[in-house]
């Protein structure tokens, strides 16, 4: 066998390795659908078991619009004005360091570890003595979920709601890209001075409500990528070389 032959042969030998490699960094993965994983769902921190009763409480550093039907100078960025409460105009209280807002005509109010619901019934108690009845709407404006990583629009996403889910989220985010690692997706939670961390399986069948986790305002989804995401890259640019390198292999040899 002649140099150019062995030459030709070991060249492709060496696409053959190629495209199978290829092909098995092409399997899939199916959300809920995987046979091969365990059908039970791995222990999670119970800091992120499903609450139906949840309710968002506010926090440092939350901002907060409140409206009072009828009484502009109470109101701060009221869903009743001519202008609307959006955050970009700065029409929202800022909860401080010590947990305080100041609100018109009442004073400073202690609002962290309250719910929007506690909120809106104090104010309504303190504006009793002159208004009876009072209409009062409250508002956390910057409820946000965090997604990193493998996500087609990965982003920061805001939520009006406190009842949010995984897959919601990830809807939201476009999806998942090609090379998602979704039986590692993490989600981390403040838990007072603690972060919580919950590793999730989008692929084992067993449990889909508790793989399709309850989230909260302020939680970050992190999808990592699979190992061989740096490998599949290097090979993009290594397969043209090689296809080159036989094309001219081939002609070398039929002369």
């Amino acid at each position: 066998m002649t140099s150019f032959q062995l030459t030709r042969l070991f060249l492709m030998k060496g696409m053959i390795v190629f495209l199978l490699a290829g092909m098995m960094s092409c399997k899939t993965q199916n959300l809920f659908s995987d046979k091969s994983v365990r059908s039970g769902a791995e222990k999670i921190d119970s800091a992120f078991i499903f609450n139906p009763n949840y309710q968002h409480k506010i926090r440092v550093d939350d901002k907060i619009n409140i409206s009072v039907w009828g009484q502009d100078e109470m109101s701060i960025g009221s869903v009743y004005g001519i202008y609307n409460s959006n955050e970009v105009y700065g029409k929202w209280l800022l909860v401080d360091a010590d947990g305080n807002i100041e609100v018109p005509r009442i004073g400073t109010l202690k609002v962290t570890g309250m719910t929007v619901p506690q909120l809106k019934e104090f104010i309504r108690s303190s504006a009793s003595e002159w208004i009876q009845k009072a209409i009062v709407d409250v508002k956390v404006m910057n409820k946000e979920i965090t997604l990193l990583g493998e996500f087609r629009n990965p982003s920061v996403i805001h939520v009006d709601k406190d009842n949010n889910n995984l897959l919601e989220m990830v809807a939201r985010a476009g999806g998942f890209e090609f090379y998602a690692n979704i039986k590692k997706i993490k989600i981390l939670r403040q838990d007072g001075p603690d972060v919580k961390i919950a590793n999730i399986d989008l692929t084992a069948s067993g449990n889909v409500a508790m793989n399709n986790i309850q989230l909260h305002p302020g939680d970050v989804i992190i999808a990592p990528s699979k190992k061989h995401k740096d490998f599949d890259k290097r090979i993009s640019t290594i397969i043209p070389l090689a296809s080159t390198a036989t094309a001219a292999a081939i002609l070398m040899g039929s002369f």
